[in-house]
């Protein structure tokens, strides 16, 4: 039971700051389990929270129920948002009253931060884009985090004047959380497909590469809107169940000593699959470090087959590639028997950015003197490319520079609304249908009315189910 409510001056450090705190605030799995640890919310609460539709909504119902939940209330939400990497907002409620002052107007933006003007931040800072009654304009915010690198934790980044959340509401339905799978359709359909029942599900590895190293890759421009995308996938493979570590910023060398690192964790015997994703600057079979070095993609791959990493035998492996494979840019054909093009709802008004069941040991097996099992040297394994692999075309990549690549856009929302109920081979389907549909907006550019086809590989023997918020009883 908790002992009365929270002290007065925390109280109103709340009340001073829940404008901001409503816009800014990212209400994820992540901070709510971090204050149900701390016994500041109780499971019914957190529930009730999450299932709010809206990134504000969710902020708003946590802000009424924090002044309910005791004196240590205030200080284990400041710890929850240092953990999410929200330090901005924790900052900005420990901040001294005195300094409220010239600040109150702009309590919509960020108080604790300096706007600049025009000017594009590298790498380090965030893109602010600013709502006005009839006009628009983009200002950047200049952040006051440090720009990780080689860290196993998800790398800090700047946020928005809205959240991260609320600023990718624009292609609603992200912020809509994962639906559940039902047991009516789990007992139906588990026994034809890959086991999925082990909480993690699995581990996942998220590699994003931002920003080069000016030097040795003066050709390598930022993946402006990249950021976005990495925390996007954080965000829906957690609601999946995964333990997922984001590295930013790492070097050819350096994402292959990840990826060994990774592959060799002793826990992959204890779960049901892996995620691996790749989100960098690419060319067909191969995607670029920092250093402008190449990581081929068959090393990758070679690093989680049978042979190489044997405590994933027989699990399910995903993969996905988020990286150019080639030059040339898809311009589109005219379809012949369609009809006149009008105004297509899938034109991107803001894009001009391109970017070049068994787990058992096999030592365990044939007993009885019988020879073992054998499989094949890699088998198990799905990917999902952004674009597609071309004997005389090669597709670009498409990346929007606010709201991320098209191809991370479609598979977080595909994942979100039919995980409960399909399997992963339909899901990356339906993604390929509606990368399909959409076209660039750059009215004057080569990027206008540009294409982008995704793609992917399976030598999965199974449906691959996630069974997403279910967990059987036995």
């Amino acid at each position: 039971m908790l002992e009365c409510g929270m002290l007065e001056r925390d109280r109103r450090a709340l009340r001073r700051r829940s404008a901001v705190l409503c816009k800014q605030l990212v209400v994820d799995e992540l901070l709510i389990q971090s204050l149900q640890a701390d016994d500041i919310l109780t499971e019914s609460m957190a529930e009730s929270i999450m299932a709010e539709q809206t990134s504000h909504k969710r902020s708003w119902r946590l802000l009424l129920l924090l002044p309910k939940r005791g004196p240590r209330a205030f200080s284990s939400f400041c710890t929850a948002l240092q953990e999410t990497e929200q330090q901005h907002l924790c900052d900005l409620l420990t901040q001294s009253p005195e300094k409220d002052g010239r600040e109150t107007h702009e309590e919509s933006v960020f108080c604790s931060q300096r706007i600049q003007p025009e000017e594009e931040p590298e790498g380090e800072a965030g893109r602010l884009v600013m709502h006005k009654t009839e006009k628009k304009r983009e200002r950047f915010v200049d952040s006051p985090l440090p720009h990780p690198t080689q860290e196993l934790i998800a790398a800090k980044r700047a946020r928005t004047h809205e959240s991260m959340e609320f600023s990718l509401d624009a292609d609603s339905p992200i912020n809509t959380p994962v639906l559940p799978c039902t047991h009516d359709f789990y007992l139906s359909h588990y026994q034809q497909s890959y086991r999925m029942k082990s909480s993690p599900r699995g581990f996942g590895l998220v590699i994003s590469n931002v920003t080069f190293d000016s030097c040795a890759a003066p050709d390598l421009d930022p993946r402006k809107g990249g950021e976005v995308d990495d925390e996007v996938l954080r965000k829906v493979f957690t609601e999946l169940d995964y333990l997922v570590t984001v590295q930013r910023d790492l070097t050819a060398q350096g994402m292959r000593t990840c990826i060994e690192n990774f592959c060799r964790r002793p826990d992959h015997r204890t779960v049901d699959s892996c995620v691996v994703c790749l989100l960098s600057h690419g060319v067909e079979g191969a995607i670029y470090g920092t250093d402008g070095q190449l990581l081929q993609l068959d090393w990758v791959f070679e690093a989680f087959d049978n042979a190489h990493c044997p405590l994933l035998q027989n699990k399910p492996k995903m993969f996905f590639i988020q990286a150019c494979r080639g030059e040339e840019m898809d311009c589109g054909v005219e379809q012949i028997d369609g009809p006149a093009r009008t105004c297509s709802p899938s034109c991107e008004q803001r894009d001009a950015g391109r970017e070049g069941q068994g787990d058992a040991d096999p030592r365990q097996r044939g007993d009885m003197g019988r020879p073992r099992i054998k499989l094949p040297q890699r088998s198990d394994m799905i990917c999902g490319f952004a674009s597609l692999k071309g004997q005389r075309i090669c597709t670009a990549a498409m990346r929007n520079t606010k709201r991320g690549s098209w191809f991370i856009q479609e598979l977080n929302t595909a994942l979100r609304l039919h995980a409960r109920d399909t399997h992963l081979a339909d899901i990356l389907v339906q993604v390929n249908g509606r990368i399909k549909e959409r076209e660039g907006y750059a009215p004057g550019t080569a990027h206008h009315r540009c294409k982008e086809m995704s793609e992917f590989t399976s030598s999965l023997c199974k449906d691959l189910y996630f069974f997403p918020k279910y967990q059987p009883q036995y």
